[in-house]
C-alpha cells in the first residue's frame, strides 16, 4: 500500500473522511439534545405560569418583649382566593425562634395588610413573612 505523505499526516491528526463524518454526527446529536432540552424547558416554564402569583412584603416588626414579636406584612394575590402565609421570628443568628401559619380569608381586594403576634422561645431580633401560598378549596 502506498500512502501519500499528506494522507499519512491527515490520518495521524484525525482528519480522515471517517472522522469528519463522525464529528458531524456527534455535532448533530449534541445540537438535537440541546433543542430537546430547550423545548422541554419552554413547555415547563409556560405551564408553570398558570399558578396564581402571590407576593408578600414585610412592612414592619416590633419586639414586644422577650417572648413575643409583632410582624406586619402586605400580601398581593388573586382576588376572592383564600391564602396562607408562614410568619417567622428570627434571633440575631437568624435562627427561627418563633413560627406561625396565618390563614388569610378570601377578599375582593388584591393587596391587603396584616399584623400578627408571634410567641418566641427567646428574644427575637426581627419578624418576617416567609412564604405565602393559595389554600386549595376542599369540598
Amino acid at each position: 500500500m502506498t500512502h501519500s505523505p499528506q494522507a499519512a499526516i491527515e490520518a495521524r491528526y484525525g482528519r480522515t473522511p471517517g472522522s469528519r463524518t463522525r464529528d458531524r454526527r456527534a455535532l448533530w446529536i449534541v445540537a438535537g439534545a440541546f433543542v430537546v432540552v430547550f423545548v422541554a424547558w419552554v413547555v415547563w416554564a409556560g405551564l408553570d405560569g398558570s399558578r396564581p402569583s402571590i407576593e408578600a412584603r414585610n412592612t414592619a416588626h416590633e419586639i414586644v418583649d422577650d417572648t413575643m414579636v409583632s410582624v406586619s406584612f402586605e400580601v398581593t394575590g388573586p382576588q376572592d382566593t383564600a391564602m396562607a402565609c408562614s410568619v417567622q421570628a428570627l434571633n440575631e443568628q437568624f435562627a427561627v425562634v418563633g413560627w406561625k401559619v396565618v390563614e388569610l380569608p378570601r377578599s375582593e381586594q388584591r393587596t391587603r395588610s396584616f399584623s400578627e403576634l408571634l410567641r418566641t422561645t427567646e428574644r427575637s431580633n426581627t419578624g418576617v413573612v416567609d412564604t405565602c401560598w393559595v389554600v386549595e378549596a376542599t369540598s
